[in-house]
């Protein structure tokens, strides 16, 4: 890859995860500025409305559903960089997860990751709500298997050298 150049940009200003030899590599950020940066992910567990009457009541028999999904989609944007390779790990300097529903079969999850750093939170919060979301499912899975997740989308990041976004 001849045309790359400093901290992981080809000619064309586009990040590249590819060294000289096109073999995969972390990107370097040494370059980059500290700047405050903020994502929100957003997914939905759709179910039936016995099964969302169910979490909404406490009656799922794992125990509070919200209360476990919150937590593992914490430890999810905390452990990104685990999971997904070329992720830089990060200090997060905050993760918030809420939930609200459609009164039917929809249960909304959104998340909202910060940090002060040099590069992105879009991963991490796509991770947490994704954590978040397969937890409910895996509490919920006894009572309905047929449950379907998605779409999970960025619905808007902020901070860093290409500015902000949103859906």
């Amino acid at each position: 890859m001849s045309s790359e150049v400093n901290n992981g940009q080809s000619s064309g200003g586009k990040l590249t995860h590819f060294n000289e030899q096109g073999r995969a590599r972390m990107v370097d950020i040494s370059g980059k500025e500290i700047t405050v940066r903020t994502a929100v992910a957003v997914t939905k567990v759709t179910m039936n409305p016995d099964t969302l009457e169910a979490i909404r009541e406490g009656r799922i028999g794992k125990g509070d559903v919200l209360a476990v999904a919150q937590i593992a989609g914490i430890q999810g944007a905390k452990k990104t960089s685990d999971w997904i390779p070329m992720c830089h790990p990060l200090a997060l300097t905050g993760v918030d997860i809420r939930f609200h529903d459609n009164g039917v079969d929809e249960l909304h999850i959104e998340v909202t990751v910060k940090t002060e750093g040099k590069t992105g939170v879009e991963m991490e919060a796509l991770t947490a709500a994704s954590v978040a979301a397969l937890t409910v499912y895996d509490m919920c899975k006894a009572m309905q298997k047929d449950m379907i997740i998605g779409p999970t989308m960025l619905n808007s990041k902020s901070g860093g050298k290409n500015g902000d976004y949103s859906r």
